[in-house]
């Protein structure tokens, strides 16, 4: 039986739009269109300019990554009501604070229900505050309702398409699919843009190099102001690429035996970075919802400055770049300098941002091994479940929690750590994409690339798949 919390989302359930699954299990190319197509809808929408709502600058772009997002666009809440709507259930259901068992059926059909309808109802909110706050500017009451139209309908379309792909249609996650192709078309766009910036140079990095060596300049296109693309930030993108594709690869290697299968000798790998962007993703949304907040007051109720209690929360000036953030001030610091002038201009606020983000990200590290099911607790019983023994010692859960506890907290919180320090000195050298954007689409190739090489083994050798319980 369904948890009570859980019980009062099955009236709700014939009520919310939903994508069946497949009757039957698509072809390995089927199952790649389906793929494409999701991604290529996403990528449409992201394009799609909001009636009456000019894009402009946005100075937290960064900070839409985790969410997929677009300014002015169709995807302006992106991914992240349905990303929020997940989190906040897997935390209470990780606490214990709402009772679901996510192995049985129908727990975890009436766990997709409420998460659906707890993301339609985010993006009801989100979308009211934006309007009300004046976050598009001054819209009439009609243009305001057809605004309110087009994003509650996105939030859907992207729902949809989110549950088509993981009900089997495609691969993997929509979530994680849309997340990455957005960083990989802004990292491109940084890189190649041939429209004029307001440095006099053309936006992308590549062009202004090209530019500024015709023009007998090529120092400037290494260093620019105001965050602009330039060839230091393409190379240290490169770097930092390699620099993942490397830490990927560091694990320790625990020696498994399974003895359903008489003995059957095998690795449990626990890598360095065990949970991978998870606490950046949280540190980012904190920061990002905390700096919003900021510029919402800042915009109703401190525009010069002059209230020196909000002033510690949030101060702002306009330039040719936009709206952004000076200090000293919460969202000042919150915010990284994102280039080598603005490092050497304020090495204060780059120590603080790297500070804080680490920080941040060794909380919500010990946050998510305690309550996220990646515990070594919950690992144990995983194992001890599934009938895996650690060769030279007893298969009891107690035994497993007591090796297992020598590594998963410590890596845990090291790759917390190490994964909060790469993002944040990410930010302040500009690569293309953001920190955050580059360490979440490392990771989310890799799994697809471990996907799909199952998956084409499976489908070349069905007996395989049959015999490991594959999908």
């Amino acid at each position: 039986m369904a948890g009570r919390f859980l019980s009062l989302f099955k009236p709700v359930k014939s009520i919310l739009p939903e994508v069946q699954a497949p009757v039957r299990k698509p072809s390995f190319s089927e199952r790649i269109l389906w793929t494409a197509f999701a991604l290529i809808v996403y990528l449409v929408m992201s394009e799609i300019p909001l009636y009456h709502v000019t894009r402009g600058a946005d100075i937290y772009f960064a900070y839409r990554v985790i969410f997929a997002s677009r300014r002015g666009t169709l995807m302006e809440l992106g991914i992240g009501p349905i990303v929020t709507a997940g989190l906040v259930l897997q935390i209470l259901v990780g606490g214990g604070l709402i009772e679901a068992d996510l192995s049985k059926p129908e727990d975890r059909a009436l766990f997709t229900v409420a998460s659906k309808f707890l993301s339609i109802i985010l993006a009801l909110f989100q979308i009211t505050l934006f309007l009300s706050t004046g976050v598009w500017g001054y819209l009439t009451l009609f243009e305001s309702m057809i605004v309110f139209m087009q994003l509650l309908a996105a939030t859907l379309i992207v729902i949809l398409l989110d549950e088509m792909v993981q009900k089997g249609w495609g691969f993997g996650s929509g979530i994680s699919l849309f997340i990455a192709g957005g960083v990989i078309q802004e990292i491109l766009w940084q890189a190649f843009a041939p429209i004029p910036a307001p440095d006099g140079s053309l936006y992308g990095a590549i062009p202004s190099f090209i530019q500024n060596i015709i023009s007998g300049n090529p120092s400037a296109a290494f260093f620019r102001e105001h965050g602009y693309p330039d060839m230091t930030g393409l190379i240290s993108t490169m770097i930092l690429l390699l620099v993942l594709l490397y830490l990927q690869g560091i694990r320790v290697d625990i020696p498994i035996s399974f003895a359903r299968y008489r003995g059957y000798r095998g690795r449990y790998p626990i890598q360095l970075l065990y949970l991978s962007s998870i606490p950046v993703i949280f540190t980012s949304a904190l920061f990002s919802n905390l700096y919003v907040g900021a510029q919402i007051l800042w915009s109703n109720m401190n525009r010069d400055n002059s209230n020196p209690w909000l002033n510690w929360i949030g101060m702002f000036t306009t330039d040719e770049a936009g709206i952004r953030p000076i200090g000293p001030s919460l969202a000042y610091y919150l915010t990284p300098p994102r280039s080598i002038v603005g490092i050497l201009e304020d090495p204060v606020r780059a120590i603080i941002y790297i500070t804080l983000m680490a920080f941040f990200c060794i909380i919500f590290s010990w946050t998510w091994l305690t309550i996220g099911g990646i515990g070594p607790s919950d690992v144990a019983r995983q194992l001890v479940d599934a009938g895996v023994q650690i060769p030279g010692y007893r298969m009891t859960e107690k035994t497993v929690y007591s090796i297992l506890n020598k590594y998963i907290p410590v890596v845990g919180l090291f790759g917390g750590f190490l994964i909060g320090l790469i993002a944040g000195l990410a930010d302040l050298i500009n690569v293309f994409g953001s920190g955050i954007g580059i360490l979440l689409t490392i990771g989310i190739i890799y799994n697809y690339y471990q996907i799909l090489l199952r998956e084409r083994l499976f489908e070349m050798y069905p007996g395989l798949e049959r015999m490991i319980g594959g999908r």
